[in-house]
């Protein structure tokens, strides 16, 4: 994986931790492109640079780290999330697995810790990505597929035409006038009334 082209945040309200965290990261060539000392903050960052990855601690102020995430996680402002804390509760690691976090670490971290953690935490969220994004392709093309395929019954309805005719019909149109064939279904749905 290349690290140099991993952007990362940290937020903790230590600064003692966030300065250590980004020597150790900096000597691993990652770009630490932002720092935070509460769950806003974070937000923020993660909203003005959009990072493949924060690295956040769960307890801090005014918002803590739990909620940051899942807000992060929602509004889809970073790649992924890896959370460090001094309590290894059970509470917090089942609230984390829920949120779908890419790690838990508790304090003190080290490098041995840390990189692994990084590497297969960003691993998995790109992987997860191009799952959402083949899905949401699927999705479409099935989309796309009903709609043609109402389009075709109005159109044989109407016309008395055969499903072929209609499809080669609605493929015509749309090489005519250079507009996809789900548009020119859209379309001929509208002029039939849905």
């Amino acid at each position: 994986m290349d690290k140099s082209a991993l952007r990362v945040i940290i937020a903790d309200d230590e600064p003692i931790t966030r300065m250590d965290l980004k020597e150790i990261l900096s000597e691993k060539g990652y770009d630490v492109v932002g720092e935070a000392a509460d769950g806003f903050d974070a937000i923020e960052l993660c909203k003005q640079l959009s990072p493949d990855l924060v690295i956040m601690d769960i307890k801090m102020p005014l918002l803590d780290g739990l909620s940051a995430a899942r807000i992060v996680f929602a509004e889809e402002l970073a790649g992924t999330v890896i959370l460090l804390t001094a309590y290894s509760e059970r509470e917090f690691i089942d609230s984390a697995k829920e949120l779908g976090v890419g790690g838990y670490l508790v304090k003190p971290v080290d490098e041995k810790s840390l990189i692994p953690n990084i590497e297969l935490a960003v691993a998995r969220s790109r992987e997860m990505r191009q799952l959402r994004r083949d899905i949401a392709k699927v999705s479409e093309r099935l989309e796309n597929r009903s709609i043609i395929e109402r389009a075709k019954g109005k159109i044989m309805a109407r016309d008395g035409l055969t499903e072929q005719e209609s499809y080669d019909y609605i493929r015509k149109l749309s090489q005519v006038k250079n507009i996809s064939m789900r548009r020119v279904a859209e379309i001929v749905l509208m002029q039939a009334g849905g």
